[in-house]
């Protein structure tokens, strides 16, 4: 009989302790020890607690390093994880450039260990439901696809967590709150080849080096044009989440506050399902995150290790969406 998957976290804010809890509810799982800076965090009852990720990995043995901490650490923290001899689970982005995720992967390849990129959208039904589509060719050519993300983040958001807004450990709202756009566009319709845009900070000038706003024109592989638009400035809450797909055969609009809708659709062949899925999001209280998908990512994980199932979303492909929002930031003004 397979033993229980031995999973460690390092970063216990919000997203930290989500992953503890589908840990502790999957029951091929069992969470092992916690770090964090911050002493005073309340983790499970009976689970290791350590201020130092040096030090969790060599007192704690583990197979699995959960990466919860911000997005600058990212990089560091996996590569420690990895080196001691873990597979590791990235939270989105995996890094904040190219150049962190080689290094990633080349710290991977060398402990011949898995890097999970957490890209918990994919698993989304709307979601799935149009990558069927588009896997059997049911839409044919696709034309143009117009990507919208209007979220409200308010000055408490930014209070939270001093890296939040800094353009070195955040990295900018593509990065932080829209790389789930990013990689579900890139899921569904693949690489982008060039980018044209603009960005702004219009509300958030006195807590952040970052924009809030921004317009993108794109190209992808497929010769789709790419329109991508976003903003952390809508009114008091999140409003919508959004990807349309014009194609030869058919429309689609994955829609909601965070792709957990098929809007409208008109299909040559078969419709989709109608799907409305509500009560799902990431509640952190003071704000509303993408789709709760987070079972779903520990469950491949157990998957992979068990079974031999594919990685959902692999270094490579963590990397590769890294590359299009550095590429879309690169863009700016061009």
């Amino acid at each position: 009989m397979q033993e229980r998957i031995r999973f460690s976290i390092v970063g216990f804010g919000n997203i930290g302790s989500r992953h503890a809890a589908q840990i502790a509810n999957n029951p091929w799982a069992r969470l092992v020890a916690v770090c964090d800076i911050d002493s005073s965090v309340k983790v499970p009852q009976g689970v290791p607690f350590y201020t130092d990720l040096d030090t969790m990995l060599r007192e704690t043995p583990a197979d699995v390093l959960c990466v919860c901490t911000p997005n600058y650490l990212h990089e560091p923290h996996t590569i420690a994880g990895l080196d001691a001899g873990l597979h590791t689970v990235v939270e989105k982005p995996m890094a904040i450039s190219v150049d962190e995720c080689e290094r990633m992967i080349a710290a991977g390849k060398r402990n011949d260990k898995i890097i999970f990129a957490v890209k918990q959208n994919r698993y989304n039904p709307p979601v799935q439901e149009v990558k069927k589509l588009i896997a059997a060719n049911a839409l044919g050519r696709i034309f143009m696809v117009q990507v919208n993300c209007f979220w409200n983040r308010g000055d408490a958001y930014y209070a939270h967590s001093d890296w939040r807004g800094s353009r070195l450990r955040d990295g900018g709202c593509l990065f932080t709150q829209f790389s789930h756009f990013v990689d579900i566009l890139y899921y569904l319709n693949g690489t982008i080849t060039s980018s044209h845009g603009t960005i702004h900070n219009y509300a958030h000038m006195h807590n952040t080096e970052v924009e809030d706003t921004g317009s993108f024109v794109m190209n992808a592989e497929n010769g789709a044009i790419i329109n991508f638009n976003f903003t952390t400035c809508s009114y008091e809450r999140n409003m919508e989440g959004s990807i349309t797909i014009f194609a030869e055969k058919g429309t689609v609009k994955i829609g909601g506050q965070y792709l957990n809708t098929i809007e409208y659709q008109q299909l040559e062949g078969e419709q989709l399902p109608a799907i409305n899925i509500s009560a799902r999001s990431n509640d952190y209280g003071l704000y509303q995150g993408s789709m709760s998908n987070h079972d779903k990512v520990i469950q491949n994980v157990v998957d992979v290790l068990h079974h031999d199932h594919p990685v959902m979303t692999s270094a490579e492909e963590g990397r590769e969406v890294v590359r299009i929002i550095q590429m879309m930031y690169d863009s700016v003004g061009k």
